[in-house]
């Protein structure tokens, strides 16, 4: 792990981790939460841990100084598989695999279309983080062949509940919005609720197992 950790400025209050790839990332994540939790030098001022795909955010409160953050980083020993305890939680989201990348996606993979449906619905997915907007969960570890990138020219508005598949993750976009990643179906189920405690449904650690809820043809 440490050989991958690069320690970079981010304004005057966080300092921004570049790690080797995700599992680095979970596991640095967690090892910064224990050591916060644990009121670790250099960790005591910390408010913020945002993981992404190869970065870690750690945020301190306005009047702290990082310096005593970025030692602490720097220095901080990571276990090997330490990214944390996986929630028991199991959440399953029906999916109408209509969406209108799909036969794209098929091409893409070599698959066709029921072989994408019974790869997405076949493997359990895993919150890995969430952002871009809230209640936007990234989910990871599922079937690596439906590994694809994004489209070339995104989207200016993607409908609220659309599936979606692009790089390693899979998603669902909680919200309408711009987005570039290959649209394979639409859920009804709401994933962010301001009005429900908490408003995100996936949390990080949460399992997700993806249902078909509607027949699609056989056709591309």
């Amino acid at each position: 792990m440490t050989e991958h950790r690069t320690l970079l400025d981010c304004g005057e209050h966080a300092v921004l981790v570049e790690a080797g790839g995700l599992d680095e990332v979970l596991a640095f994540a967690y090892a910064v939460r224990e050591a916060v939790a644990a009121r670790a030098a250099g960790f005591a001022d910390v408010v913020e841990i945002v993981p992404a795909a190869t970065t870690v955010l750690v945020v301190v409160r306005d009047e702290a100084p990082v310096a005593p953050l970025r030692q602490a980083l720097a220095a901080l020993p990571v276990a090997a598989g330490g990214a944390g305890p996986e929630s028991d939680q199991v959440v399953e989201i029906l999916v109408h695999y209509d969406g209108p990348d799909l036969a794209e996606v098929a091409r893409l993979t070599g698959l066709d279309v029921r072989g994408v449906i019974a790869a997405h619905t076949g493997s359990e997915w895993r919150v890995a983080f969430c952002g871009f907007a809230p209640g936007f969960a990234y989910l990871s570890w599922g079937d690596s062949r439906l590994a694809v990138p994004r489209r070339r020219e995104p989207r200016t508005s993607v409908p609220a509940g659309s599936v979606a598949l692009a790089g390693e993750f899979s998603a669902i976009y909680p919200r309408s919005s711009p987005g570039g990643w290959q649209l394979i179906g639409h859920t009804e189920t709401i994933v962010f609720d301001v009005e429900r405690e908490p408003p995100a449904l996936l949390q990080p650690g949460v399992a997700v197992r993806f249902v078909e809820a509607s027949g699609v043809s056989d056709d591309g």
